[in-house]
């Protein structure tokens, strides 16, 4: 065992007395050590109640002949953070999760590793490092929030209040009926209710076959939750005995039926920017072409919140992840051969029934033929950007109208809240991308006002920074090359200009000739840091990280 390095021998009594300090016996210092990693705090709804779900995993640990040891790992919530300067440091959460992780885990010596996540840059950073440590290791989630309820009975998500702002500010919704909102919106503990990048994470977990099926869809408050958990710590034992590495399991297959998963749910467009940091942590490069290649093959199956009205505890209740898997696989569309910590993906398919067909449509009968996901090229983004395109109106789909530029996203909120935003435009907020954000914000304070506002089937938003995956509309983020760093087309983009999209076609273009955006590089002043403190990590971060197009991964010295 790797814990026989720090546990064993005359040369580690000094070691043996620490572990003796902390109550440990001979006889559990003779057993495996499994390091438990939880996300546990007070912060972030998602991770409140991880100390049930760590104590259930520790419980099957022991069961099964192991000695648990948790150690706590960090977790912003998306949601507070949004809309400030606070969102600036959730994406570069997930490096340092990972690193965290890393020195935990080769400091302490531990014989395997259990995960226990629940939102948005937890679960990838997670991820990234049990693929670079490649310790036997398996994951269980802490589950999605139910949904709240309106006066009405009507489910309400978070992107209900995001949107309930812009409704305020146009006068369509009085203050008193934020309020009423604001309390019955999110009930209780748990990843935020709808197909958003938590739960589109956890979801993605099973697929990549490093979690149990249901990891994904049963409701945080549900006891199945924490038998899910006490399984997980007890199969942690059985992965170590058989030395399953999770560079074994996250495979080209893998990768490829996490992809198709991802389409098929519809899955947070942030999901462009995890599978292929992790993916780079294991060899395998997945690039916005293997997305489109991947989408074009894979049908919609379900429109969950903000998609639909249907919501997680929908897609459990109907079957969850393995429900939609066995309706890939009636068209061949994942690979049931691919290894998971318990046996293979045909094992999470063969007792799956699908039992709701409007949350989790048949193959033969998809909300579309295509992903939920597409990858967008053209001048403005050569090296693409991303569109949730199934939670886009029809009629936007195809759309051609004057930019409105913002070099901030507080700016462009205020133009929106302001009723400066027409039927039409194209909103283009720059210089938010990994490098010149530093930290690419998430957006949806300015994406959820143009909803409430009635205007998210009439503009489209464009931006190098990234989108919760709460957003509905035309919010088309990761543009690569961004503003800052890079230099990309749409740091030089003008008022007035016109931007067409054809998310078809998979097209984004900027009605500029060559000579035309030759003088404006020519003209370009040079960019300033937002954040030039070198004592902050931020500036650190923007030294260090890549483009979106690679995943914003560390690839800088």
């Amino acid at each position: 065992m790797r814990s026989d390095a720090i546990k064993k021998g005359i040369a580690r009594a000094p070691q043996r007395s620490l572990f003796k300090a902390l109550g440990f016996i001979d006889e559990e210092l003779s057993r495996p050590l499994i390091g438990i990693a939880v996300a546990k705090s007070e912060i972030a709804p998602g991770h409140l109640h991880l100390d049930i779900i760590a104590k259930a995993a520790a419980d099957g640990v022991r069961m099964a002949g192991g000695v648990p040891i948790q150690f706590p790992v960090i977790g912003v919530c998306d949601g507070i953070a949004m809309g400030h300067e606070g969102m600036r440091y959730s994406l570069v959460t997930r490096e340092l999760i990972a690193d965290s992780i890393e020195c935990m885990a080769m400091a302490h010596g531990f014989d395997a590793l259990l995960f226990i996540p629940n939102c948005d840059k937890i679960v990838p950073g997670m991820l990234m490092a049990a693929a670079r440590l490649n310790a036997p290791s398996v994951f269980v989630s802490g589950g999605p929030m139910l949904a709240g309820r309106d006066s009405k009975g009507a489910p309400l998500t978070l992107t209900n209040m995001f949107e309930a702002v812009g409704a305020v500010g146009s006068g369509a919704m009085s203050e008193a009926e934020l309020a009423e909102l604001e309390n019955a919106a999110c009930p209780g503990c748990g990843s935020c209710a709808g197909m958003f990048t938590a739960n589109s994470m956890n979801c993605v977990t099973e697929a990549l076959g490093m979690a149990l099926p249901g990891n994904g869809a049963i409701p945080a408050v549900m006891a199945e939750r924490t038998r899910l958990a006490k399984k997980t710590g007890a199969l942690i034992l059985d992965v170590l005995k058989k030395d399953i590495r999770p560079r074994s399991i996250m495979t080209e297959k893998a990768f490829m039926n996490a992809l198709a998963l991802d389409m098929a749910l519809g899955c947070s467009t942030n999901t462009a920017l995890h599978l292929p940091a992790i993916a780079h942590e294991t060899g395998f490069k997945l690039d916005m072409a293997l997305l489109n290649k991947v989408s074009a093959a894979t049908p919609n199956l379900c429109h969950l919140a903000p998609a639909g009205s249907a919501v997680i505890e929908d897609l459990h209740a109907a079957g969850g992840v393995p429900a939609v898997l066995a309706e890939l696989d009636k068209k061949n569309l994942i690979d049931t051969t691919a290894a998971t910590v318990y046996g293979t993906l045909k094992d999470s398919v063969k007792h799956a029934v699908n039992r709701n067909a409007a949350v989790i449509r048949p193959i033969d009968n998809p909300f579309s033929p295509t992903g939920g996901l597409a990858a967008l090229f053209g001048n403005l983004a050569p090296d693409g950007c991303v569109v949730k395109q199934s939670a886009v109106a029809p009629g936007m789909l195809k759309h051609e109208g004057p930019a409105r530029c913002f070099d901030s996203e507080e700016s462009a909120f205020n133009a929106i809240m302001g009723g400066e935003i027409l039927a039409g435009d194209v909103v283009i907020i720059r210089y938010e991308g990994p490098c010149g954000g530093p930290g690419m914000k998430e957006m949806l304070a300015p994406t959820g006002a143009l909803a409430g506002r009635g205007l998210d089937d009439k503009v489209a938003l464009v931006t190098d920074g990234r989108f919760s995956g709460a957003t509905r509309g035309a919010a088309i983020g990761h543009v690569s090359p961004e503003a800052a760093a890079e230099g990309g087309l749409i740091g030089l983009l003008k008022d007035g200009d016109r931007i067409s999209i054809d998310i078809p076609a998979r097209h984004i273009t900027a009605l500029l000739s060559d000579a035309e955006i030759a003088q404006r590089k020519r003209e370009k002043t040079p960019f300033i840091p937002k954040t030039s403190d070198p004592r902050s990590y931020l500036t650190r971060y923007a030294r260090q990280v890549s483009s979106a197009a690679l995943g914003a991964v560390f690839i800088k010295e």
